[in-house]
């Protein structure tokens, strides 16, 4: 699997890509297959707060219900309504769909999360592969 190297990541498998203080939010391609074919995402209200490594929303998938973790500390500027009618655009593509877009408040915790590689070093540690 390959993943954006202008992405930054965390060990619960969401991606943050981010410009100047807005952040864009989705879950990884492993995240993805991990889930197999999502049927239901819920997501916040643009205007409410999100915390980094707090829960936000919710993936649900055949397999599972999958909690979702923001990356980032902020406010959500903008949800991805696409996904309510058609959630499976994520296993199309879960490096290109995003979910949310936040006012991010703290740019330095952004230093905390995993570039590329070391999230792939992670999730082969976590996989065995």
């Amino acid at each position: 699997m390959s993943y954006p190297a202008d992405y930054k990541y965390t060990k619960e498998h969401e991606w943050i890509s981010v410009d100047g203080s807005k952040g864009t939010v989705g879950i990884t391609d492993y995240a993805q297959s991990s889930l197999g074919d999502i049927v239901f995402v819920d997501l916040p209200k643009v205007g409410d707060p999100v915390k980094a490594g707090e829960i936000f929303g919710s993936v649900e998938s055949v397999k599972a219900v999958s909690d979702l973790y923001s990356p980032v500390t902020g406010t959500v500027a903008e949800v991805n309504e696409a996904l309510k009618d058609a959630p499976e655009k994520i296993n199309a593509d879960a490096n290109a769909t995003w979910m949310l877009k936040v006012d991010v408040s703290d740019a330095a915790e952004l230093n905390g999360l995993l570039s590329a590689a070391d999230y792939e070093k992670f999730v082969s540690e976590e996989t065995g592969h």
